[in-house]
């Protein structure tokens, strides 16, 4: 894991709370949850179904909003920002990763990948020569121009990175991000989140339920029934 020491985390939460309300049913998806993130990290959340890890990630990633408590990414209280600075805010600063791809399947690889760019408003040159170098980074230059259901599960994964990965973020969340793959392409993709930590010194969250897959990490929180039961160095 890189040195953390007397760096500030790029991510705070303290005492964060997420309820839902489900007709008359109140469900208390997460309990006080307080951690740190720091920049470099490749962590890992695991736990069962059920145990709050869509919910973290979605509030860790800026997706959602807590219920209770605070979340600050770098020196930046999430709160007090505005659903259009918010939107703008998490484009620039953190890519995603989904266990079911998200790619547009009337575009192209490159265009799927171009594609955040652009809503960011960078100019169509610029985009397509940062998406082409990209895809390169994840071995796919030459899928360019295919759709993705010309793809395996696993290279449409390797896409989805390349396109979170695009934006130059300080930090990527991935949900689940091999729940859909088999074994050995879901090894190829955890490698792949490795490498591009370790090469970019992007920092890396992903959630799981394959314990298979916390060899690689620094780090893994395991969480059950919404609460925080052990936060392991492993590295």
């Amino acid at each position: 894991m890189n040195d953390t020491a007397g760096h500030p985390p790029i991510l705070k939460l303290r005492n964060v709370r997420r309820r839902f309300l489900l007709g008359e049913t109140t469900i208390d998806a997460l309990h006080d949850i307080s951690l740190d993130i720091h920049a470099g990290e490749f962590l890992a959340v695991w736990g069962p179904s059920g145990s709050g890890k869509t919910t973290l990630m979605n509030i860790v990633g800026l997706i959602d909003s807590p219920t209770a408590g605070e979340v600050h990414f770098g020196e930046q209280d999430t709160r007090i920002l505005a659903d259009d600075a918010l939107t703008d805010f998490r484009g620039k600063k953190i890519g995603f990763v989904f266990q079911n791809f998200n790619l547009v399947p009337v575009l192209s690889v490159l265009e799927n990948v171009m594609l955040p760019l652009q809503i960011q408003g960078v100019a169509e040159r610029v985009a397509r020569g940062r998406a082409t170098a990209a895809l390169a980074d994840v071995g796919l230059e030459r899928f360019r121009n295919s759709l993705p259901d010309k793809l395996s599960g696993g290279q449409r994964q390797r896409v989805a990175i390349a396109r979170a990965l695009v934006v130059e973020p300080s930090l990527v969340i991935a949900d689940e991000p091999t729940a859909n793959l088999d074994s050995e392409n879901s090894r190829m993709v955890v490698d792949l989140m490795r490498d591009m930590n370790r090469a970019r010194n992007v920092t890396f969250v992903f959630s799981t339920h394959d314990p298979r897959l916390l060899d690689h990490v620094d780090r893994k929180i395991l969480l059950r029934d919404g609460n925080i039961e052990s936060d392991e160095v492993t590295a």
